[in-house]
């Protein structure tokens, strides 16, 4: 099943970390990234995205506001929010905008059931 994963995160490295963790765990799957929010919303103008990974710390809207956006234009997209800031205000916003939290670094053990779980929705759907 090919799914497509958007990957959206001002670090490089983070997007480089998550995409390896990504392909370990999803294969088959496409990646896209962006380095911000207006990128990432760019993308999803142009083309389907079934699933995104958000860094919560970025330039102009943050991961919870770009989640909020995301979810209001695609209500069953699975969204995961990623950050170091693991507070309970950060995981409560992920909770509000049914976004799965993943704390930083990102590793394949912290991607896996987020991961799965999407790709059991995705079948569910007939994706």
């Amino acid at each position: 099943m090919g799914a497509t994963i958007l990957i959206v995160d001002d670090s490089k490295l983070a997007r480089i970390v998550m995409g390896k963790a990504i392909t370990a765990l999803q294969p088959e799957w496409t990646r896209v990234e962006a380095g911000n929010a207006d990128e990432a919303l760019a993308i999803v103008d142009r083309q389907a995205v079934d699933v995104a990974v958000l860094d919560f710390n970025m330039p102009g809207l943050d991961g919870l506001a770009l989640a909020a956006e995301l979810r209001r234009r695609f209500p069953a997209m699975s969204i995961a929010v990623a950050t170091a800031n693991v507070q309970d205000e950060v995981v409560a916003g992920a909770r509000a905008v049914n976004a799965t939290f993943i704390s930083k670094p990102v590793t394949e053990d912290g991607m896996r059931g987020f991961l799965s779980g999407a790709a059991l929705r995705l079948r569910s759907a007939g994706q």
